[in-house]
């Protein structure tokens, strides 16, 4: 068990100890992954910034996702779904255009903190506070497709073995420290799973922001 996200990134972290990155952005899926996204790109003296993905709800079962939409409007939909019919064609419609929402929300805010870091020629890091069906992951995964980045490595501390091998599926490498069969939800493995809330992130990006401009100058 965790202590917390920071605890958890810097385990997550020596995992890369002695692995040549190329110019290393950590991109992270708010709002618990910029935790786990900040504290990794310290420890590896990277740039930080978001990918923005956003699960699809199951009807009547909020907590479970169908699927995910990325910040261009792909859709990522569970394969064991099956046919879903036209009643929850309907409701999905719906659903896709909600989640747009609060991405182009979240956008605004996040955008405000820090305009979005280039992703061509980079080692890209993406990752969470953990992976329980991995959609998230994948839509943020099929956003960043057909923007050059040099790899894409997916990295979150937990996460359930056949959704990880799933995820696997969509990025050059990936990695995690425990792939747990009895993942019911990921905050059941950390000791504080406290709920991060925008403005938290938003000052994480800031801070990163300026220590990039002030690299710079």
């Amino acid at each position: 068990m965790f202590r917390n996200r920071e605890d958890a990134a810097h385990q997550l972290a020596k995992k890369f100890k002695g692995r040549a990155l190329r110019d290393p952005l950590v991109l992270a899926i708010p709002r618990g992954g910029v935790v786990t996204g900040a504290v990794l790109a310290e420890d590896l003296g990277a740039d930080l910034d978001v990918v923005l993905s956003r699960k699809l709800r199951a009807p009547g079962n909020p907590e479970f996702a169908i699927g995910a939409i990325s910040e261009n409007g792909q859709v990522y939909l569970n394969p064991d779904l099956g046919d879903m019919g036209d009643l929850i064609e309907q409701y999905l419609a719906r659903e896709k255009a909600q989640q747009l929402a609060e991405i182009a929300r979240r956008k605004k805010l996040f955008r405000a903190a820090r305009p979005a870091a280039p992703v061509s020629g980079r080692s890209v890091i993406v990752t969470d506070d953990g992976i329980a069906t991995g959609s998230t992951m994948i839509a943020a995964l099929q956003g960043l497709r057909g923007q050059g980045a040099y790899e894409v490595i997916v990295a979150v501390p937990v996460a359930s073995p056949s959704r990880f091998a799933e995820v696997r599926r969509w990025c050059d490498d990936a990695v995690c420290l425990k792939n747990l069969e009895n993942l019911f939800a990921i905050g059941q493995f950390y000791r504080d799973f406290g709920q991060v809330e925008d403005d938290q992130a938003v000052d994480l990006l800031h801070r990163f922001a300026r220590v990039q401009t002030g690299s710079s100058c």
